[in-house]
């Protein structure tokens, strides 16, 4: 039996949440390897696990987040096995020949096991590079905690070629342990053309008549003060920083910056940047968006803003690309490999290179034609089902040389 960590599907973590759900869900759909899968997720009260996650055999601790991070993290440091928390439930779940072979780690936390091969998927080392971005406590986990999961993990789906160059520069992981793996976007991300859905999305987010859309967690990574300051100068209002001025672009002004999405942590140095650049009411914040939703925002915006500075991967703007909306993006990390050349790709810092690619997007029609046309072509190589199936393949490759972890 493969047991799949689904704690970050089941309590909505943002993209480690949908790269759970996407996976599994299409891992599952495989009817090759049917009831093969079952699943594991920690605080079992709170937890919100969708229809293929509930249709799964599997086991959930009570443990909150940060204790059952904690327990995690002490098995780890002092080498004590925590296999039988498996086994225990696989031999009440099956018979004999299917207890536990292999667990998959997706969010980024890995129990000690020793006997039941294990995959941990990297998705970023951002707390190593950015460590500012970070809350204290989880920056000194993560530093404490990497080494081990990445040493003792069996193999290492890395969801970009820069995740792997970063575990291997920062980590010295050797190559036969990485594996690069992309995510996926999900065929639901297309241009939305219904009048309903559309009017239903614009009334529900109190949207705009024209809007540039950024979509993600509000934290300091995704570097929206220089989004601000760009979008501030596109429209001419001020800059920050005593830069004076902006003079703006002919025929921007109508323009709105909307914010789609949940606040994460140090939020507040970035709200306050819209103050100070004055503009309270032509930057909004829709907050949390369902995933429902997210189509017909895209399909509404006139262009998607993506500024962040460092990326695992980059769902919003490949999502973006897949409902054919023009996007500005980081040139940072692994966005390039992402966004191909399907977009406009912008050093994150550059505050004028941003707002003359707004400019561009907003005021050039063959611009947007040609950009709308290429993002759909460039997202569909990137599928969730080619993502199952190559993950499918590091699991047989591990169980097929499968041996008593004792000692590793």
């Amino acid at each position: 039996m493969i047991y799949i960590d689904a704690s970050a599907a089941v309590h909505n973590k943002a993209g480690l949440s949908r790269y759970g759900q996407e996976l599994i869900a299409a891992l599952v759909a495989d009817p090759t390897h049917k009831g093969e899968y079952a699943v594991f997720y920690h605080d079992a009260a709170t937890a919100q696990p969708g229809a293929v996650i509930k249709s799964l055999p599997g086991i959930s601790t009570t443990q909150p987040s940060r204790p059952w991070r904690m327990r995690a993290l002490l098995a780890q440091l002092a080498n004590v096995s925590q296999d039988d928390m498996l086994s225990s439930a696989g031999a009440a779940a099956a018979a004999a020949s299917q207890l536990p072979t292999l667990f998959h780690a997706t969010e980024h936390l890995l129990p000690r096991f020793k006997r039941i091969k294990t995959v941990f998927t990297l998705h970023d080392l951002i707390f190593k590079f950015f460590p500012q971005h970070h809350l204290p406590l989880n920056r000194i986990y993560l530093s404490l905690a990497f080494p081990l999961f990445l040493k003792r993990a069996d193999a290492i789906i890395c969801v970009s070629e820069q995740s792997k160059r970063d575990a291997q520069r920062i980590y010295h992981v050797p190559d036969s342990k990485l594996r690069v793996i992309y995510e996926g976007v999900d065929p639901r991300f297309r241009r939305v053309t219904n009048a309903a859905t559309l009017a239903h999305a614009r009334e529900r987010y109190h949207l705009p008549g024209r809007f540039i859309l950024s979509v993600g967690t509000i934290e300091p990574r995704k570097n929206l003060k220089t989004l601000f300051e760009a979008y501030a100068a596109l429209t001419g209002g001020e800059q920050s920083g005593g830069r004076g001025q902006g003079s703006g672009i002919r025929g921007v002004e109508d323009v709105r910056l909307v914010v789609a999405g949940r606040q994460g942590w140090l939020v507040e140095e970035t709200t306050r940047a819209v103050d100070e650049l004055g503009q309270t009411g032509r930057v909004l914040f829709t907050g949390y968006v369902a995933d429902e939703d997210l189509p017909a925002l895209y399909s509404l915006a006139d262009a998607v803003a993506y500024p962040s500075v460092y990326e695992g991967f980059g769902l919003p703007p490949l999502e973006a690309l897949a409902c054919g909306v023009p996007v500005v993006c980081s040139n940072a990390s692994s966005l390039p490999e992402v966004m191909g050349d399907a977009g406009l790709l912008i050093p994150p810092t550059d505050v004028r290179a941003w707002m003359l690619g707004l400019g561009r997007i907003l005021t050039d029609a063959d611009l947007r034609r040609d950009l709308s046309a290429r993002g759909p072509r460039q997202a569909a190589r990137f599928t969730w089902p080619d993502a199952a199936r190559k993950t499918r393949a590091v699991y047989d490759e591990l169980l097929a040389g499968r041996e008593t972890k004792e000692g590793h």
